[in-house]
């Protein structure tokens, strides 16, 4: 790991992420061990610890760390759980999720991406996170349920299979909107069996979350 990454990763979190409100250790613990420039291209290397998204492949985009901590951070995580993240990208949400959670379940639909995020992944040592390559708006049954579930593209409304896989009690972070316009980050918390519970954590522009549950 370069020196010089390193102190910019540091600033980071100082400026972008715990000055603008992120107070969980854990989340700033979990951002300050990521290195992020192993999940951007390499041509983007020299700009991944500013304070904005940057292009990956497939026409995608890797999130703004500052909006990655904040997702994090809303989900609650304490350690020992296992999380679902919808849409992987080049696999850095994992990786932050990775740091706290037992393990991390990401869904990628973009082949090209999905194995490049699961090398970006082993690459840094991250066995407990495991990229499939598979249509994100269905979850992931077979491993269900899910104590936590991060959405990292907007959606008109949560996929029904989202909610159906989230353990009672447990948390999603979903990006909901048209995309006309900034979408409303809703952390969604599955109080009861049929019961669910929203809460809007502000403004954010996000990516289509595209798959078949979408068309319905």
């Amino acid at each position: 790991m370069s020196g010089g990454f390193a102190a910019q990763r540091d600033r980071m979190v100082d400026r972008q992420i715990a000055e603008r409100g992120v107070r969980d250790p854990l989340v700033l613990d979990a951002m300050r061990r990521v290195p992020r420039e192993a999940f951007v291209p390499e041509r983007e290397r020299t700009e991944a610890y500013r304070d904005h998204p940057l292009p990956i492949a497939g026409g995608q985009t890797i999130s703004q760390p500052y909006v990655v901590a904040l997702m994090v951070e809303a989900l609650g995580l304490g350690g020992g759980e296992k999380v679902l993240e919808v849409g992987a990208g080049s696999g850095y949400a994992a990786a932050v999720v990775a740091e706290i959670a037992d393990e991390v379940f990401a869904i990628e639909r973009i082949g090209e991406l999905a194995v490049a995020a699961r090398a970006n992944l082993a690459d840094q040592g991250y066995a407990n996170a495991h990229v499939i390559h598979a249509d994100g708006t269905k979850g992931l049954p077979e491993e269900a349920p899910f104590d936590a579930i991060l959405v990292s593209a907007r959606t008109p409304t949560a996929p029904a299979p989202l909610l159906e896989q989230l353990a009672p009690g447990g948390r999603m972070v979903v990006p909901v909107g048209l995309g006309v316009a900034a979408q409303s980050l809703m952390r969604i918390t599955r109080v009861s069996e049929d019961d669910y519970r929203a809460d809007d954590l502000g403004e954010v522009w996000f990516v289509p979350l595209i798959g078949e549950e979408e068309s319905r």
